[in-house]
């Protein structure tokens, strides 16, 4: 009978190096038994916990974001909310929030963009403008603890930029002395002038700064009363949704002392109901996440005072919509709520094609 011969290692190879060499092996083996890491998609289906981070947020063409604004009854920003308390549906299905942000929570302060559009037509008083220049200083400096550009437009019978974004106080300064009154002016291209403005702040304001997603905002100031546009209010609505973009208006006394009205004081509280403007009646600050004020008093610091506040008050919700509806060529409509006795304002009412994604 044949006895198995007894194969020895080679010369070169000692004991301790054959046992390195199996152990790799085995190793080896091992990972290969592993299925494979699951892909973003899937992890998408896991649905996982809402980040809340104040790291920037990676922009993914598939994520929905939306800004978020919450007041209480007297019209105050509500900042102490969590993730749990919204809830987001989307065509009256509720989506998971896949990332949360609060303003000042924690962590170093949202960035702002802002661009300050003013009406300088003829129905604006020359006391109206004095007093404007004043008061729109005190802005910038209510948020000085935050990175922020600002730029400067003015706007009749057409808008032209006075100051392109800067931070520099002084170059903003020097814009808002040269704001001055057309007094033969015709026409107010209010919507022209938004519709400019929302070009400057996609074109020359990031997406992201300092590695946080940036709050982009228009802060209109007007009489109330467009007239001789030539881009309709619901296309400057859907380029405002596109851009991320969040309108806020302030109406003059030039129109305000000629209703029963409402005043929105440095408290936030609403006194009266006032006689809506047409810019009012467009839903222009609504749709886009932002609101209207009226100014009624002599002193208009303590309204962009307030306005301020407001603007960096704002959370950021985002989730993923289902697969089939990501580049369906359809609109969605979205809505978000809080807790009740809250009221809350979105930044966009849904997400998808537009009447104007193909403009």
């Amino acid at each position: 009978m044949l006895r198995p011969r007894k194969i020895s290692p080679p010369a070169n190879v000692c004991p301790r190096g054959r046992h390195v060499a199996l152990l790799v092996a085995a190793v080896f083996a091992l990972v290969a038994s592993f299925t494979p890491l699951p892909s973003a998609h899937s992890q998408q289906q896991q649905q996982p916990a809402p980040q809340d981070d104040d790291e920037i947020l990676r922009v993914d063409t598939d994520l929905v974001l939306v800004d978020v604004t919450v007041t209480d009854a007297a019209g105050r920003p509500v900042r102490n909310l969590s993730a749990g308390d919204f809830k987001i549906y989307d065509e009256g299905v509720e989506r998971p929030i896949a990332f949360f942000n609060v303003e000042r929570r924690r962590g170093a302060p949202r960035p702002v963009a802002v661009v300050f559009a003013v009406d300088v037509s003829g129905s604006m008083s020359p006391e109206e403008m004095e007093r404007l220049g004043v008061a729109m200083r005190l802005f910038p400096r209510r948020i000085s603890d935050r990175t922020s550009l600002f730029a400067v437009m003015s706007f009749g019978m057409s808008a032209r930029v006075l100051q392109p974004f800067t931070n520099d106080e002084e170059k903003l300064e020097r814009a808002f002395t040269r704001l001055a009154r057309e007094a033969n002016g015709l026409s107010t291209h209010t919507y022209d002038a938004v519709d400019d403005a929302i070009r400057l702040l996609a074109r020359h304001a990031p997406r992201t700064r300092d590695k946080r997603l940036m709050k982009r905002a228009v802060v209109v100031v007007t009489d109330g009363f467009p007239v001789g546009d030539t881009v309709a209010p619901k296309t400057v609505i859907e380029r405002a949704n596109a851009a991320e973009v969040s309108v806020y208006t302030v109406t003059l006394p030039s129109f305000s002392r000629l209703f029963t009205s409402r005043s929105l004081t440095a408290q936030g509280a609403n006194a009266h109901a006032p006689l809506p403007t047409p810019l009012d009646v467009s839903e222009l600050a609504e749709k886009t996440g932002g609101s209207n004020v009226y100014a009624t008093e002599k002193d208009f610091g303590s309204l962009f005072q307030t306005l301020a506040e407001e603007v960096t008050s704002s959370y950021i919700l985002a989730f993923y919509p289902p697969e089939e509806k990501r580049r369906d060529g359809r609109f969605h409509p979205l809505r978000i709520t809080a807790p009740p006795g809250l009221s809350v304002r979105q930044s966009r009412p849904g997400y998808g094609k537009t009447a104007t994604s193909d403009k």
